[in-house]
C-alpha cells in the first residue's frame, strides 16, 4: 500500500531499457548528442510548434531557472498559495531569480481563480521602487490540490496576466495526468492558452529523473543555456536526459504510464466514497485524491504498513472539518496496482 508520491515509484522498464541502451559506447557530451536531439524534436512534433527546451535532473531546478529567466530580481511572482514553488521549494525560486518575491493567492481554493487575480491586479497600487511588481504568473497543472485547470480556466488567467504586461509559467511535474485528465492536446493546455514557459515533468511519470524547460516563447529562452550552466545543472552525459524523454515520448508512453495511474486513482476515491466516516476534500483531477480519514481508518493503514503523506492543515477548506481526523494525500503512481488499494479501501470505515 503505497501511496506516499510518484516520485517515489521507479522509472518505467522502456524508459529504463533506453537509459541501458544510451549507456554503451561513448557519445558527445553536454546535450549535443543525437538522443537529445531527437528529443527535441519529439517535443516539437508533440506541441505542434518550433520551440527552445533544455534538459535538467529535477524539478526544482527546472522550474527556478525558468523563473530566472521571466522575473528581474525585484519582480514580484504571482502563484497559488499552494503552489510547489511556494512551499515546496525552499527558497530556491528567490535563490535563482536573485531575489524576486512569491505571493501566493487563493489558498481556501482549489485553484488560482480569473477573479481573485484580476481582482488582486486591479487593486494593485504598486509604489515604485519601494514596491515589487507583479511580472511572472506561475500556474500548476496538475494543481497541488490535485485539481485540474481546465483550458477555459487556463486561457482566461493567462489573458488576464498578458493584459497586465506578465510572462505566464506553468508547472507541469504533473502535466500528463491533466493532459489526459481533460483529453486535450498538448499544444491546447500551453501555448495556445497563453503559456510562455513549461516545465514538463517526467520523473514523476515513469522517467527516472528528467525534466524539460520548453520555451514557446523562445526570445526568453535567451540566457538559459548560460543559467543552467552556472547553476550546475548542464549535464556532460546528457544523452542519459534526452534518452529517458525520447522512450517516454514514442508511442504515447507518457500518456498511457499517466492515464494508468489516473484510473487507478479514481478506483481508490471511489472506495473512500463507500466509507461512512472518511471523506474526499477536493475533485481529483488526475492521479492524487485528498481525503479525510478517521483515527480508526489512519490505525488501521499504519499497522498493516501503509505509506501516505499527512497534508498541512492551513490547506484544508475551510468548509471542511477535521473533527478529530487526519488530512492526507494519497498519490497514485504507473506501478500501483489493484491488490494496494483493494486492500486500503478494506481498512476504511
Amino acid at each position: 500500500m503505497y501511496f506516499g508520491s510518484d516520485n517515489q515509484s521507479g522509472a518505467s522498464e522502456k524508459v529504463m531499457q533506453a537509459l541501458v541502451d544510451a549507456n554503451r559506447g561513448v557519445s558527445s557530451s553536454y546535450g549535443t548528442d543525437d538522443w537529445t536531439r531527437n528529443a527535441e524534436s519529439a517535443l516539437e512534433q508533440v506541441f505542434e510548434t518550433k520551440l527552445k527546451v533544455y534538459f535538467v535532473a529535477s524539478g526544482t531546478a527546472a522550474n527556478c531557472l525558468a523563473l530566472s529567466c521571466l522575473a528581474k530580481p525585484w519582480d514580484m511572482i504571482l502563484c497559488h498559495a499552494q503552489a510547489h514553488i511556494l512551499n515546496d521549494e525552499l527558497s530556491a525560486p528567490e535563490f535563482y531569480t536573485g531575489g524576486a518575491r512569491l505571493n501566493g493567492l487563493d489558498l481556501d481554493q482549489p485553484k488560482l481563480s480569473a477573479s481573485s487575480l484580476a481582482q488582486y491586479l486591479e487593486s494593485f497600487e504598486g509604489h515604485v521602487p519601494h514596491t515589487a511588481e507583479p511580472s511572472v504568473l506561475s500556474l500548476t497543472q496538475l494543481s497541488e490540490t490535485g485539481s485540474a485547470y481546465t483550458l477555459e480556466e487556463l486561457r482566461s488567467l493567462a489573458s488576464i496576466a498578458k493584459s497586465h504586461d506578465m510572462k505566464v509559467h506553468m508547472d507541469g511535474a504533473r502535466f500528463a495526468n491533466a493532459l489526459v485528465a481533460l483529453d486535450v492536446s498538448p499544444a491546447e493546455m500551453t501555448w495556445r492558452a497563453g503559456v510562455d514557459v513549461l516545465c514538463l515533468g517526467a520523473s514523476k511519470n515513469g522517467a527516472l529523473a528528467a525534466e524539460a524547460v520548453i520555451f514557446f516563447d523562445m526570445e526568453l529562452a535567451a540566457e538559459f543555456e548560460l543559467r543552467r550552466k552556472r547553476a550546475g545543472h548542464l549535464l556532460s552525459k546528457g544523452r542519459l536526459l534526452g534518452a529517458q524523454f525520447c522512450a517516454w515520448l514514442d508511442d504515447n508512453h507518457w500518456l498511457d504510464l499517466a492515464g494508468y495511474a489516473n484510473q487507478k486513482a479514481e478506483t481508490l476515491a471511489i472506495g473512500i466514497d463507500r466509507t461512512s466516516e472518511c471523506e474526499r476534500v477536493w475533485e481529483r483531477g488526475g492521479n492524487e485524491v485528498f481525503a479525510l480519514l478517521n483515527d480508526s481508518s489512519m490505525q488501521a493503514l499504519r499497522e498493516q504498513g501503509a505509506v501516505f503523506s499527512e497534508w498541512p492543515k492551513r490547506f484544508l477548506p475551510k468548509e471542511k472539518q477535521l473533527d478529530s481526523r487526519a488530512f492526507v494525500r494519497l498519490v497514485v503512481s504507473h506501478t500501483t496496482q489493484n491488490e494496494e488499494i483493494d486492500q486500503f479501501c478494506s481498512l476504511l470505515n
